[in-house]
């Protein structure tokens, strides 16, 4: 079985029970001038994992592995999205650079460029923050008999570790990559990284993705 090198022990994967999921990386959050950057953050911090990403993905889709794609965001009329969380986020919605804020269907809301899905995979549109919350992904899983997640996206601290929460609670162990994740914020970055693999592994396993490229490309 393929072993990669991590943090707080090795991590072992089949090929026939593991999935690639690679969570929000949409125009609304990378991109410079879009809403991300309106609230005033830093897109290069997010925009780091691209490169690695992207060749990630090639080594991948050499495989016989899915590959999962999330967005975040709602329908036009919002009925989707919670009042609480429309409280806290009144621009979702609103007019941005790239279209209506996290809006299904607008430009911002889609995958950027460099990482768009092929045909073959995988697009769930997610209207919380984790994968699991309002979707069909646990289904999709079970139907491809997958036991094993290798995680990454935007972000970190926020669609990353509630989508990894969940799945560790629904008994599916999962794979962080250190430089294919990302996050707004430095220090949240690395605390983040840090409570998955504490305690043994208390979420899941964290590793940097060209150990993970080496074992599958063999």
């Amino acid at each position: 079985m393929p072993t990669v090198d991590a943090q707080p022990g090795p991590f072992e994967f089949d090929l026939d029970t593991t999935a690639l999921l690679v969570i929000d990386m949409q125009r609304d959050f990378l991109l410079p001038g879009g809403f991300g950057e309106s609230l005033g953050n830093d897109v290069a911090q997010l925009r780091r994992t691209i490169g690695p990403l992207r060749r990630l993905l090639e080594a991948w889709r050499a495989t016989s592995m899915p590959i999962i794609h999330t967005r975040e965001g709602h329908k036009p009329d919002l009925s989707d999205c919670p009042p609480a969380k429309l409280r806290r986020g009144p621009m979702i919605g609103q007019p941005g650079t790239f279209g209506k804020i996290l809006i299904q269907g607008e430009y911002g809301h889609d995958i950027i460029d460099e990482l768009q899905p092929l045909e073959n995979e995988v697009v769930v549109d997610k209207p919380g923050k984790g994968a699991f919350y309002a979707t069909d992904l646990e289904e999709i899983l079970t139907k491809d008999g997958i036991e094993r997640l290798v995680v990454t996206g935007v972000t970190t601290e926020v669609c990353v570790h509630t989508t990894v929460r969940e799945a560790n609670d629904r008994g599916y162990e999962c794979l962080v990559l250190a430089d294919c994740v990302g996050s707004y914020f430095p220090e949240f970055q690395q605390a983040g990284l840090k409570m998955i693999a504490a305690q043994g592994g208390i979420f899941g396993w964290v590793a940097e993705s060209p150990a993970l490229i080496e074992e599958i490309a063999r």
